[in-house]
């Protein structure tokens, strides 16, 4: 792998409004706000664990969104690839789950300055320029028709420039909404460009087509074999393995898939979980973080696991868990009070 260790990565940022106290929305009239997007809680991960990340996209040049950028940079995130633009900051609303009532997301993105912005703002043989991983997600091609071939363009500039892509599935029905027919082409396109995807057997189903059965390892065995036949340029697909008791209560692992090849993660008990949006961004940064520094495979998704463990331990979209917290979840499962 080459020694470049940049990130850069691109999608929408958003801001989030959330009920507070596992409240539904709107029952009190406060909401409690956070930035986020789910690439942008990559980068800010990776800043956080000391690598060299960068966020791209195209932000309102407003109150809103400048607020939103500052709090990137205040966690050590290159910002200088965001194009300013008119318009709106995209928003998203969440009433947190509680017991056996699930957490649901309410979008406010149509016609943002990120979903309107034409495909070439970004001029992305600069800003890709010495990066060792481009990270997309599947949530922007979602967002419109301008934001998914500016992704396209992203993916494909990064594989004409050697970089290697990092794509995550980030499946958002409530995003693609009319467009719920493109999606299966667009996705595929950009796993055509990945090195490495974070996507699971469902995700698979909807590129390909296809059906598959068994348990969840199972079934994600089968639906990485037929992802490893039509994508040649993939060489690992990265999930998380949850199994869900109630909102506070889970069970949390994760496992890499390579052709002719698996490793699981140990297994984490989840209790008294206090935020889950941002988890998966989170083992996401993990992975990469393994990758960057050269961790083997296993060390990789045990740290990786622990990451996305720890989020769920914070409020808002961002793990701002330090990377000596994760390195000691994921070398034990001691949880004592350190003095």
């Amino acid at each position: 792998m080459s020694d470049r260790k940049r990130v850069v990565c691109f999608g929408e940022l958003l801001l989030r409004l959330a009920a507070p106290e596992r409240g539904l929305l709107l029952q009190t009239p406060r909401l409690d706000v956070h930035v986020g997007g789910a690439e942008a809680n990559v980068a800010v991960s990776l800043a956080r664990f000391g690598h060299d990340a960068a966020f791209a996209s195209v932000v309102a040049d407003n109150t809103l969104g400048r607020a939103a950028a500052d709090e990137l940079r205040r966690h050590g995130v290159d910002t200088r690839a965001i194009a300013w633009a008119s318009g709106r900051l995209g928003l998203y609303f969440l009433t947190p789950g509680a017991g056996a009532r699930a957490a649901t997301v309410l979008y406010d993105r149509a016609a943002s300055a990120f979903a309107l912005a034409p495909p070439e703002t970004i001029p992305w043989e600069r800003v890709l320029a010495g990066a060792a991983w481009l990270h997309l997600s599947g949530i922007t091609p979602a967002v419109g028709a301008a934001a998914a071939a500016a992704c396209e363009l992203a993916a494909a500039t990064a594989t004409r420039q050697g970089v290697a892509v990092s794509f995550d599935g980030n499946f958002r029905h409530g995003v693609w909404g009319e467009r719920l027919s493109e999606a299966p082409a667009l996705l595929r396109a950009l796993l055509g460009h990945a090195r490495i995807a974070f996507i699971d057997d469902r995700d698979v189903a909807l590129v390909l087509d296809r059906t598959f059965a068994g348990e969840a390892l199972e079934r994600r065995r089968a639906a990485a074999d037929a992802a490893f036949d039509a994508f040649p340029s993939l060489d690992a697909i990265y999930s998380t393995l949850r199994a869900t008791e109630s909102v506070e209560r889970q069970t949390l692992a994760a496992a890499m898939l390579v052709r002719g090849g698996q490793r699981v993660s140990r297994s984490h008990r989840l209790d008294g979980i206090v935020d889950r949006v941002g988890s998966g961004d989170a083992f996401a940064a993990g992975v990469l973080h393994g990758l960057l520094t050269g961790l083997d495979d296993q060390n990789t998704l045990e740290l990786a696991a622990a990451a996305a463990v720890l989020k769920h331990s914070i409020p808002g979209d961002f793990n701002l868990a330090t990377l000596a917290d994760v390195e000691r979840l994921a070398a034990t499962d001691q949880r004592d009070i350190e003095r």
